[in-house]
């Protein structure tokens, strides 16, 4: 059995990855992809704390709310999506830089 030092440094560095997604990236459907891996990075640490809570038990009510949350976020993802393509027929671009120009 792994140490939970890798499963948290593993979900620090998914958290990371999403972080930077969205502080560099400029595309819409990139900075989406960015707040999904940061939920993922969010679950794994769940996940791995509540293992390592009482000695290799995994809690059931961790892994339900873990498993509700990941049908959140495959909901929520596929609004944004939506959104995003709504977005580029509007607007003919998923640049954030040119639609926040384009405002009003």
């Amino acid at each position: 059995m792994l140490p939970v030092l890798w499963y948290i440094t593993t979900a620090f560095i998914l958290y990371s990855v999403g972080i930077y997604a969205l502080i560099t990236k400029r595309n819409l459907i990139r900075l989406i992809l960015g707040i999904e891996i940061m939920v993922n990075g969010a679950h794994v640490n769940f996940i791995a704390v509540s293992s390592y809570w009482k000695g290799g038990f995994i809690d059931p009510s961790v892994s339900s709310i873990v498993i509700i949350s990941i049908g959140l976020a495959a909901s929520v993802s596929a609004v944004l999506l939506a959104l995003a393509y709504q977005a580029y027929k509007c607007y003919r671009t998923l640049d954030i830089r040119v639609m926040r120009r384009l405002r009003g």
